[in-house]
């Protein structure tokens, strides 16, 4: 059983992780690396979106469980907005795309979008963890 500690230390180290990454997601950007950064943001945001799961004792299991459970309880609650919703779900599809599909290359305008789209969605899920 996870005691209240554990899981504030667990959110607080996922929430670094999600800074972190996204300052790996500059540094790809800054050498033109726009698919692997695609990659970086998306995972940045998955941190950010499990630090909010367990803060409020929600499981998930999967990627698409992450989703799933952050629509759920977030989303069709209004706690997030459906725009960073569908920011999130976008940015997974273009994650899955850039690591899988064989003739994907993202360009610097489409990260360079992305990239403070990202970084609203990890400051909104901050403010709902700091509530």
């Amino acid at each position: 059983m996870i005691t209240d500690e554990d899981r504030q230390e667990i959110v607080k180290l996922r929430i670094e992780e999600a800074y972190n990454t996204m300052k790996e997601a500059q540094l790809l950007i800054d050498n033109s690396f726009w698919n692997a950064a695609i990659n970086r943001m998306y995972y940045a945001c998955y941190y950010a979106a499990t630090a909010l799961l367990i803060k409020n004792g929600i499981e998930a299991q999967t990627h698409a469980g992450v989703r799933q459970m952050l629509g759920l309880h977030f989303i069709r609650t209004g706690k997030l907005t459906v725009e960073l919703g569908n920011y999130y779900s976008n940015l997974f599809a273009k994650r899955q795309s850039g690591d899988y599909d064989v003739y994907i290359f993202f360009d610097k305008n489409t990260v360079e979008t992305i990239y403070p789209q990202a970084n609203e969605f990890i400051a909104g899920i901050v403010n709902l963890i700091s509530v």
